[in-house]
C-alpha cells in the first residue's frame, strides 16, 4: 500500500474493511448525502452487492430477510434522521424476530449534533430513537475507533438473543482520514470445543418420568440450528411438538408428533394442560399464541434458553437451562441414550390424532382456498421459502396448514406489522437466488410498501407473489362484525394490480377459481421470472367460516368495566 493510499484512507473504508470481514456479501438501502461516502467506499472494494431499495422501511424489511433465510449478518444503511426513522418500524420487526441486523445510518455533522440550529436531517435525538427500535444503538465518537466500534455492533447484532444494532456515524467523520491500524483479537474461543456443557442429573430424572411430554419450539431453536435435535430428542421420549409461528421448520411439519403452530387451539391447549412435562426452547409465548396467556402449563417444565431475560419472564418453570439451544439439547440427546427410555404407545396415538384432527377441522373452514392450499403445496419444492405478510389467508391457513419440512423456509412478521412481506421476501430471495420464495400478502398490506415491487424487478428476482384482493382489510372487518355489528375505515380502493404489476417489470394473471390458481403457479414457477398471482377473492367466494382473528380479539374490543 503506498503513503498516498494509506493518508486517504477513511472512516468509510474501514467500516466497508469490517462489513468485508464479517462475511458481507450484500447491503440493503438508499443512497443519501449522510451515508455517500460509506456507498462509495463500498463501491471502490468491489466485493458487496447494494441493493437499492424505494424506502428505508422496505431495506430494514430486506436485510431482515435476508438473514432470517440465510442465517447470516443482514445489513441495511439508511440516511439521517427522517431516513433512520423510516427504518425504524422495520427494526423493531426485526428485534422482535430476534434476527441479526446491523443498521448504518448517518447523523449530523459532530458539531452540529445537539444544538438545534436545524443542519438538514437533522433529528431532536436520534440515538434515543434507535435505542428503542434497536436490540442496542450505538454512536461512533472518534473516528480513530471505527474499525473496533463497528466490529462490536456487528458482534453485538450477532450475539444471542441476537437483534438489531443501530450504529450511527456523524457525516463529517465518514470522510475523515483515519490510520489504518488493524485491531486483532489476541483471544480466540471456540464454542463448539471449548465448552464443558453442565446439565444437572434433575433434566434426566423429569424426562424419564414424563409420560405425556410436550415439547414447545420457538424461534431460538432456529437461530441455534438445533432442528435435528429437536426431532431426535421428541422422537427419543415420545413427546408432541408445538411450534411457535416463529418456531416452524423445527421439526418437518409431516412428522406424526407435530402438532405445528396450534398453540391457542383448544385440542391444543388441553394436550398441554394434560401434559406432565413441557420442555420449552428459545420461545417468547407472545400473547397472540398462548390466548393471552391463557393456556395452562404444566407444573413441570424446564425452559431452555439464551437469554437470562427470558427465565420466568410469561410461564414459570420448574428448571431453566440458560445457553445454546444446540449444545444443550446435542447434550441431552446424547445422555439420554444411556437412559431407559420407553415412550407411552398410546399417548403416541393420542399425540396423532391431536394433529390430525386439528387440520381437518380447520380445512372445514376455508371453502374454495382449500384448493389453493393444496394447489401451493403440491406445486412448490419443499425446500420453497414461504414469506406471509399478516392477512386473512396467511393467519388462517398460511401459517398452519401450509407445511414447512425445513429451518428457514418459513418467514412470517413476528411483531405483527401489516405490509413487510414484500421486502422481505426480497431480501429472503437475495438471500437464497436458487430457492423459490413465495410471497403471501393482501391488498390492503402489500400497498405499504408496493414500490419495492421494482427493487425485486431491477435485482431480477423471481419472487412469486400470490396477492389476496378483498379490497380492504380483511381482518379487521371480521373483527368489527363480531366485536360491534358494524364497520369502518376498512374499505379500499385497489387499484388494477396486473397492470401494476406489469408496469414495473412482473409477470401478472389475476385468477378467480382454485384451478385457474394451481396454472398459474405452475407457470410462475417454470419461468424464474418476477410474477403475480392476483386471488379475486371476489370471485373465488367466500370462507366457509369468517376469520374473526385471534382467538378473544373481537371480545376485547367490546365495551366494559376496567
Amino acid at each position: 500500500m503506498t503513503q498516498q493510499a494509506v493518508m486517504e484512507y477513511t472512516t468509510a473504508d474501514a467500516v466497508v474493511q469490517e462489513l468485508v470481514r464479517a462475511g458481507v456479501e450484500v447491503a440493503f438501502g438508499i443512497v443519501s448525502i449522510h451515508n455517500m461516502p460509506i456507498y462509495d467506499a463500498i463501491l471502490r472494494e468491489g466485493s458487496i452487492h447494494l441493493v437499492c431499495s424505494r424506502g428505508e422501511s422496505g431495506a430494514a424489511n430486506m436485510a431482515d430477510g435476508y438473514a432470517r433465510a440465510t442465517g447470516k449478518l443482514g445489513v441495511v444503511i439508511t440516511s439521517t434522521g427522517t431516513g433512520a426513522g423510516n427504518a425504524a418500524g422495520s427494526l423493531v420487526e426485526a428485534w422482535a424476530a430476534g434476527v441479526p441486523v446491523l443498521h448504518l445510518t448517518g447523523e449530523v455533522a459532530s458539531t452540529h449534533l445537539g444544538t438545534g440550529k436545524g443542519y438538514i436531517h437533522e433529528c431532536k435525538d436520534q440515538l434515543s430513537m434507535m435505542e428503542g427500535a434497536s436490540k442496542k444503538a450505538i454512536r461512533l465518537r472518534n473516528p480513530d475507533q471505527t474499525s473496533a466500534v463497528v466490529r462490536h455492533a456487528i458482534q453485538e447484532a450477532l450475539t444471542a438473543p441476537a437483534g438489531p444494532v443501530t450504529l450511527e456515524i456523524p457525516i463529517d467523520f465518514q470522510s475523515a482520514i483515519i490510520s489504518g491500524n488493524p485491531v486483532e483479537e489476541s483471544i480466540i474461543v471456540s464454542p463448539e470445543n471449548n465448552t464443558t456443557l453442565n446439565l444437572p442429573e434433575e433434566v434426566f430424572k423429569k424426562v424419564q418420568n414424563a409420560r405425556r411430554p410436550v415439547i414447545w419450539a420457538g424461534g431460538g431453536v432456529i437461530s441455534s440450528g438445533a432442528s435435528k435435535e429437536v426431532q431426535q430428542l421428541a422422537e427419543m421420549i415420545g413427546a408432541a411438538v408445538v411450534t411457535s409461528q416463529s418456531g416452524k421448520g423445527s421439526i418437518p411439519e409431516d412428522h406424526p408428533q407435530c402438532i405445528g403452530h396450534f398453540a391457542s387451539y383448544g385440542l391444543t391447549k388441553q394436550l398441554i394442560e394434560s401434559s406432565d412435562l413441557l420442555i420449552s426452547i428459545g420461545i417468547r409465548f407472545r400473547s397472540n399464541e398462548t390466548s393471552n396467556w391463557k393456556v395452562q402449563a404444566p407444573v413441570e417444565h424446564i425452559s431452555i434458553d439464551t437469554d437470562y431475560h427470558a427465565v420466568n419472564r410469561n410461564y414459570p418453570a420448574s428448571l431453566s437451562l440458560v445457553g445454546d439451544a444446540k449444545q444443550i439439547l446435542k447434550g441431552m440427546v446424547d445422555s439420554l441414550l444411556n437412559h431407559s427410555l420407553k415412550p407411552d404407545p398410546a399417548y403416541l396415538d393420542e399425540v396423532e390424532s391431536v394433529r390430525n384432527e386439528l387440520r381437518t377441522e380447520l380445512r372445514k373452514t376455508l371453502g374454495p382456498y382449500e384448493q389453493i392450499l393444496d394447489g401451493m403445496r403440491s406445486v412448490l419444492p419443499k425446500g420453497t421459502i414461504l414469506v406471509r405478510d399478516v392477512t386473512v389467508q396467511a393467519n388462517v391457513w398460511g401459517s398452519r396448514l401450509f407445511e414447512i419440512y425445513e429451518p428457514r423456509t418459513s418467514i412470517h412478521a413476528s411483531g405483527g406489522g401489516i405490509g413487510q412481506g414484500l421486502p422481505t421476501a426480497i431480501g429472503a430471495q437475495m438471500g437464497r437466488k436458487d430457492t423459490p420464495v413465495v410471497l403471501m400478502a393482501g391488498d390492503g398490506g402489500f400497498m405499504v410498501n408496493v414500490g419495492e415491487m421494482s427493487t425485486a424487478a431491477q435485482e431480477n428476482l423471481p419472487i412469486i407473489i400470490v396477492l389476496f384482493d378483498d379490497a380492504g382489510y380483511g381482518v379487521l372487518r371480521n373483527i368489527q362484525d363480531a366485536a360491534y355489528g358494524r364497520q369502518v375505515a376498512v374499505d379500499l380502493l385497489s387499484p388494477d394490480f396486473v397492470l401494476l404489476a406489469q408496469s414495473m417489470g412482473f409477470e401478472a394473471a389475476r385468477i378467480g377459481s382454485g384451478e385457474e390458481f394451481t396454472a398459474e403457479l405452475e407457470k410462475a414457477l417454470d419461468s424464474r421470472k418476477p410474477s403475480m398471482i392476483v386471488v379475486d377473492m371476489k370471485a373465488v367466494g367466500p370462507m366457509a367460516k369468517p376469520f374473526g382473528g385471534p382467538p378473544g380479539a373481537a371480545e376485547a374490543f367490546k365495551p366494559k368495566k376496567l
